[in-house]
């Protein structure tokens, strides 16, 4: 007992510390909880066996998959679906029966094994999962509708592949039933599971109701009845159908964090929390049980299934889902080059693996373990580990925008610049404001955008702008003066709401928007350029305004004649600024030197091919 107690307490610090490290070295943690794990494996210290835990462990994981799929569900925001709702479809229908039987044909032909076998390791290889997504995107900012496929695909393909594989077990390996019921066995397993993990939201709903009616302890009763609804929903469905708890708790987690859940923010913290000590334990403990020697005894037709994987299906999976043209060409690249398998596959496997044993079959069973550890493996090292460094060296990281303010004018700025493509985070210290902005769909924060903590949190020193909104100028005049000399951001703005107080704001060299003489201009265009004014606020649908920087590219020495020869129908040059600031419309025989800066003004599509032309990865 004791032993045991001292390798479970080793595995939970190896899992903190690995969190740790990876945070501060920014990056993805699973690439050191595999490693940890590996490390005390017996394959290098011997200290973790698979005898060290005994028959508790399958359950043990298989409660711990639950929270991590619950946690990972509760997080995965309607409105964020909604980004790419079509290419998130085809990735998880099209592409996962792709990728299952793609993978099954690469099994079957590089490993020479039954069709049967192929089919059962393909399954397992569909899932990705929130265990190696979620810290992948704690490091890497992306795009919102590049991270709602990464984490939808995630969540929906762990509970497919976990239905699936259990019914191709079940008929194809053991024989108890026709290919046919592979279909309809599939089915019934996720209705199953949705069925009672929304029954189990259901309940949890109508409890937290009288929860809240102790102010006392309702945050901690909050906190404990949504665990629960984790455990439950999981142990319900198992208690009906064998791997359907999946199903069931990701779903109930799905529910919840879309429903408007009385303390929130507290519920957040703690599955935050918990999901860490679970990943961690969980991760590090099937990382141990890798066996190298059925990895070796792949050999070269391991090495097939790899690039296989990695290299050909994933690439033309993302490829068939992503053929919308909000996707970049750079951002289809990362998608293809992310992609990594976690704790669905590893744990599987490994029950799978003993139950080919348990029939006789032992060399299937090492070729199951060994082909899907090598996948996971090789994936979490190469694309969880580099995945900041891909999206680096793509550009698929928007600097962000911070505002400061989320009242009417920081709303209404911050919807705007999503629909440029900016990847925006908005600061306020009321509660109420932090919801309404997190039910329009922004990246929202309650505290105070003065305080340093606050504004490191969410990492002023790294933005493009900050931008102060409120309704006091003298909050607005701390934020830039923080903005400007703690976090040197280039690009600091603000609403002035006293005109005497341009000035000020001007001194530290912030751009300050008097707010009665913008509201003045406006209404002098309403009235004298009516026009004007209809197209301005149309921007982002049918018109577009963008500015880019003319560097060392095939821009400079170009006039400005021979740049409107090359975009499209629809779109001009409308102004150019110049490196000492002035700003003109430029005439045909203009010549771009390094520095100008050209605006593209026109319709949409045209404004957006025109800075692709020039900017490819803007």
């Amino acid at each position: 007992m004791s032993s045991a107690v001292a390798v479970v307490a080793l595995v939970l610090a190896l899992g903190v510390g690995s969190r740790l490290l990876g945070d501060r070295l920014r990056v993805p943690s699973v690439l050191f909880l595999i490693l940890a794990g590996v490390a005390i494996g017996p394959e290098i210290l011997g200290i973790v066996t698979r005898e060290t835990f005994g028959d508790g462990l399958a359950a043990v994981v298989g409660i711990s998959v639950a929270i991590i799929l619950f946690e990972g569900g509760y997080h995965l925001r309607i409105a964020k679906l909604r980004e790419s709702p079509r290419a998130l479809f085809r990735l998880v229908t099209i592409g996962a029966t792709l990728t299952w039987l793609g993978t099954a044909a690469a099994v079957v032909r590089f490993l020479d094994t039954s069709v049967a076998v192929g089919l059962l390791v393909g399954a397992l290889l569909v899932a990705t999962g929130p265990t190696v997504v979620g810290p992948i995107l704690q490091v890497v900012t992306v795009r919102d509708h590049v991270a709602a496929m990464l984490e939808g695909e995630g969540i929906i393909n762990d509970v497919t592949a976990a239905a699936l594989v259990i019914v191709v077990f079940e008929v194809l390996i053991v024989g108890n039933g026709t290919a046919m019921e592979v279909l309809v066995g599939l089915v019934v397993r996720l209705a199953i599971g949705f069925a009672v993990g929304l029954l189990v939201a259901g309940a949890v709903l109508q409890l937290l109701r009288h929860v809240t009616r102790m102010p006392g302890t309702a945050p901690l009763h909050a906190r404990l009845v949504v665990l629960s609804a984790a455990v439950v929903a999981y142990g319900g469905a198992e208690a009906v159908a064998t791997e359907t708890g999946i199903a069931a708790a990701a779903l109930a987690g799905f529910v919840l964090g879309n429903a408007d859940l009385p303390h929130h923010d507290e519920v957040v913290d703690f599955l935050d929390d918990l999901s860490v000590v679970v990943l961690s334990f969980v991760f590090v403990a099937l990382a141990a049980l890798i066996d190298f020697d059925d990895i070796l005894r792949l050999g070269i037709g391991g090495v097939a299934i790899v690039i296989a994987v990695t290299l050909v299906l994933r690439p033309a999976v993302i490829y068939l889902s992503t053929t919308d043209e909000r996707f970049t060409r750079n951002e289809q690249l990362f998608l293809s080059a992310v992609g990594p398998r976690g704790i669905i596959p590893a744990s599987v496997a490994t029950l799978f693996a003993v139950e080919l044993q348990a029939l006789g079959r032992p060399q299937e069973a090492g070729l199951l373990a060994g082909t899907v550890f090598l996948i996971i493996f090789t994936t979490v090292v190469l694309q969880a580990g580099l995945a900041r460094q891909i999206a680096e060296f793509l550009e698929v990281s928007p600097m962000h925008t911070i505002i400061v303010g989320a009242g009417r004018v920081g709303l209404s700025l911050a919807e705007r610049l999503e629909q440029d493509g900016e990847n925006v985070r908005i600061i306020d210290d009321d509660p109420k404001a932090i919801e309404r902005a997190r039910e329009r769909g922004f990246t929202a924060v309650e505290g105070d955008g003065t305080e340093v903590e606050v504004l490191d949190r969410v990492d002023a020193s790294g933005a493009r702008a900050v931008i102060a909104t409120t309704p006091d100028d003298d909050i607005n005049l701390l934020v830039c003066q923080l903005s400007k000399t703690r976090f040197d951001v280039d690009t600091v703005a603000s609403r002035v709401n006293q005109p005497d107080n341009v000035d000020v704001f001007e001194s530290l060299g912030v751009r300050a928007i008097d707010l009665s003489m913008a509201t003045a201009w406006s209404l002098e265009n309403v009235l004298e350029r009516p026009s004007l004014v209809r197209w301005m606020n149309e921007l982002g649908r049918t018109g577009d305004v963008q500015e880019i920087e003319v560097t060392a590219s095939d821009l400079v020495g170009k006039t400005i004649a021979e740049v409107n020869a090359e975009i499209p129908d629809g779109c001009i040059v409308g102004l150019l600024t110049h490196t000492d600031g002035t700003t003109e419309v430029p005439t045909g025989d203009h010549e771009l030197r390094d520095g100008d800066r050209v605006t593209f003004l026109g319709q949409t599509a045209a404004v957006g091919r025109a800075v692709k032309r020039f900017h490819p990865h803007d």
